[in-house]
Protein backbone atom coordinates (compact mmCIF):
# COMPACT_ATOMS: atom_id res chain seq x y z
CA UNK A 1 0.00 0.00 0.00
CA UNK A 2 1.46 3.89 -1.43
CA UNK A 3 -0.69 5.35 1.19
CA UNK A 4 -3.64 7.02 2.38
CA UNK A 5 -5.91 8.04 -0.68
CA UNK A 6 -8.52 9.67 1.82
CA UNK A 7 -10.68 9.38 4.63
CA UNK A 8 -14.76 8.76 3.28
CA UNK A 9 -17.46 10.37 5.61
CA UNK A 10 -20.95 9.68 5.15
CA UNK A 11 -23.25 12.99 5.35
CA UNK A 12 -26.78 13.27 5.36
CA UNK A 13 -26.70 16.93 3.19
CA UNK A 14 -24.21 17.32 0.92
CA UNK A 15 -25.07 21.06 0.28
CA UNK A 16 -24.72 22.02 4.37
CA UNK A 17 -22.00 19.72 4.26
CA UNK A 18 -19.60 20.96 1.90
CA UNK A 19 -20.55 24.25 3.14
CA UNK A 20 -18.79 23.25 6.79
CA UNK A 21 -15.74 21.14 5.15
CA UNK A 22 -15.28 24.86 2.73
CA UNK A 23 -15.02 26.46 5.98
CA UNK A 24 -13.19 23.92 7.89
CA UNK A 25 -10.25 23.52 5.44
CA UNK A 26 -10.50 27.02 3.59
CA UNK A 27 -11.22 25.36 -0.16
CA UNK A 28 -13.89 24.61 -1.99
CA UNK A 29 -14.44 20.63 -3.53
CA UNK A 30 -12.26 20.03 -6.40
CA UNK A 31 -14.97 17.76 -7.79
CA UNK A 32 -18.43 16.10 -6.89
CA UNK A 33 -19.70 13.06 -8.54
CA UNK A 34 -22.41 11.07 -8.93
CA UNK A 35 -21.43 6.84 -8.36
CA UNK A 36 -24.10 5.85 -9.99
CA UNK A 37 -23.69 1.77 -9.30
CA UNK A 38 -23.37 3.08 -5.74
CA UNK A 39 -26.68 5.48 -5.50
CA UNK A 40 -24.18 7.93 -4.26
CA UNK A 41 -22.83 11.28 -4.24
CA UNK A 42 -19.48 12.07 -3.55
CA UNK A 43 -17.75 15.50 -3.16
CA UNK A 44 -13.83 15.79 -2.65
CA UNK A 45 -12.03 18.33 -0.67
CA UNK A 46 -8.14 18.20 -1.24
CA UNK A 47 -5.72 20.59 1.82
CA UNK A 48 -2.45 20.02 0.78
CA UNK A 49 -1.71 16.07 0.37
CA UNK A 50 -4.54 15.40 2.44
CA UNK A 51 -7.93 14.30 0.60
CA UNK A 52 -11.23 14.12 2.16
CA UNK A 53 -14.31 12.57 0.42
CA UNK A 54 -17.91 13.40 1.54
CA UNK A 55 -20.93 10.77 0.52
CA UNK A 56 -24.11 11.48 0.63
CA UNK A 57 -26.97 8.63 -0.72
CA UNK A 58 -28.91 9.46 -3.30
CA UNK A 59 -31.65 6.67 -3.14
CA UNK A 60 -33.28 5.22 0.45
CA UNK A 61 -31.55 1.74 -0.04
CA UNK A 62 -27.79 2.72 -1.50
CA UNK A 63 -25.10 1.78 1.32
CA UNK A 64 -24.61 5.07 2.48
CA UNK A 65 -28.22 5.48 3.67
CA UNK A 66 -27.98 2.24 5.34
CA UNK A 67 -24.62 3.38 6.92
CA UNK A 68 -26.19 6.61 8.17
CA UNK A 69 -29.40 4.70 9.51
CA UNK A 70 -27.53 2.48 11.51
CA UNK A 71 -24.28 4.57 13.22
CA UNK A 72 -25.42 8.28 11.77
CA UNK A 73 -23.38 10.38 9.86
CA UNK A 74 -19.10 10.07 9.98
CA UNK A 75 -16.51 8.19 9.21
CA UNK A 76 -16.98 5.92 6.79
CA UNK A 77 -13.93 3.91 4.95
CA UNK A 78 -10.08 4.96 4.88
CA UNK A 79 -9.31 4.54 1.33
CA UNK A 80 -5.36 3.42 0.60
CA UNK A 81 -3.59 4.17 -2.94
CA UNK A 82 -2.20 0.78 -4.41
CA UNK A 83 -0.13 0.23 -7.04
CA UNK A 84 -2.07 -3.12 -8.61
CA UNK A 85 -5.18 -3.64 -7.06
CA UNK A 86 -4.99 -7.34 -8.62
CA UNK A 87 -2.41 -8.31 -6.23
CA UNK A 88 -2.95 -6.51 -3.15
CA UNK A 89 -6.32 -8.39 -3.34
CA UNK A 90 -4.70 -12.09 -3.68
CA UNK A 91 -2.23 -10.60 -1.27
CA UNK A 92 -4.83 -9.98 1.39
CA UNK A 93 -6.69 -12.86 0.49
CA UNK A 94 -4.21 -14.93 1.36
CA UNK A 95 -3.47 -13.03 4.95
CA UNK A 96 -6.56 -14.24 5.77
CA UNK A 97 -8.74 -10.58 4.98
CA UNK A 98 -12.27 -10.55 3.34
CA UNK A 99 -12.66 -8.73 0.30
CA UNK A 100 -16.16 -7.51 -0.70
CA UNK A 101 -16.54 -7.45 -4.10
CA UNK A 102 -13.37 -9.20 -5.28
CA UNK A 103 -13.75 -8.17 -8.99
CA UNK A 104 -12.53 -4.26 -8.81
CA UNK A 105 -15.36 -1.60 -9.51
CA UNK A 106 -15.26 1.98 -11.21
CA UNK A 107 -15.32 4.16 -8.57
CA UNK A 108 -15.06 8.07 -7.64
CA UNK A 109 -12.53 10.10 -8.75
CA UNK A 110 -11.46 7.77 -11.46
CA UNK A 111 -10.26 5.03 -9.30
CA UNK A 112 -10.94 1.02 -9.05
CA UNK A 113 -11.91 0.27 -5.93
CA UNK A 114 -12.64 -2.45 -3.64
CA UNK A 115 -13.37 -3.11 -0.37
CA UNK A 116 -12.48 -5.46 2.99
CA UNK A 117 -14.73 -6.71 5.40
CA UNK A 118 -14.57 -4.38 8.34
CA UNK A 119 -14.60 -7.58 10.47
CA UNK A 120 -11.96 -8.64 9.91
CA UNK A 121 -9.98 -5.11 9.82
CA UNK A 122 -10.69 -4.46 13.34
CA UNK A 123 -14.75 -2.51 12.58
CA UNK A 124 -13.08 -0.42 9.83
CA UNK A 125 -14.10 -0.49 6.30
CA UNK A 126 -10.99 -0.27 4.44
CA UNK A 127 -10.84 0.59 0.25
CA UNK A 128 -8.04 -0.07 -1.85
CA UNK A 129 -8.29 2.21 -4.95
CA UNK A 130 -6.01 2.41 -7.97
CA UNK A 131 -6.09 4.88 -10.43
CA UNK A 132 -7.36 4.52 -13.65
CA UNK A 133 -4.82 4.77 -16.68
Amino acid sequence: MKKIDHIGIAVNDMTVSNALFEKLLGVAPYKQEEVENERVLSSFFKSDTNKIELLAATSEDSVIAQFIAKKGEGIHHIAFEVANIEEEIQRLKKEGFVILNEIPKKGADNKLVVFLHPKTTNGVLIELCQSIK
